[in-house]
């Protein structure tokens, strides 16, 4: 039974950092890209960022390139969103995903196989 558990929400003032994880259980994590999206109070679902091999591509939104970074350490099965510079505008419900690479991995537009149940970022001003 494959499980991604996010850690790491929580509220912080604009200008403040916070670093999401992503657990993934049951696969072979070398094996899957990852991703984050999000999603906002009566917004739709939106990608944040990808990444394939943990050497390898990453991708990111317009909006949080320059002050976010994905990254994975497949030792640990675990993913991480490193989020700093934090705006008001950041606040949502962020997931993790992830999907086999030979099938493309994570990227914007891409509906991956797995899911997270979600993690809340507030971000005050």
């Amino acid at each position: 039974q494959v499980q991604l558990v996010e850690s790491g929400g929580g509220l912080v003032r604009a200008g403040g950092s916070l670093r999401l994880s992503c657990a993934a259980s049951g696969i072979i994590f070398s094996r899957y890209g990852m991703g984050w999206f999000r999603q906002a109070p009566g917004k739709e679902r939106e990608f944040v960022a990808g990444i394939g091999l943990s050497s390898g591509f990453r991708s990111y939104a317009d909006s949080v390139k320059g002050r976010f970074t994905i990254s994975k350490d497949d030792t640990k099965s675990t993913g991480y969103l490193q989020m700093n510079n934090l705006e008001p505008d950041d606040t949502a419900v962020y997931y993790c995903a992830a999907d086999l690479l030979s099938r493309g991995g994570v990227i914007s537009g891409s509906t991956p196989s797995y899911w997270g149940q979600g993690t809340q970022v507030t971000v005050s001003s």
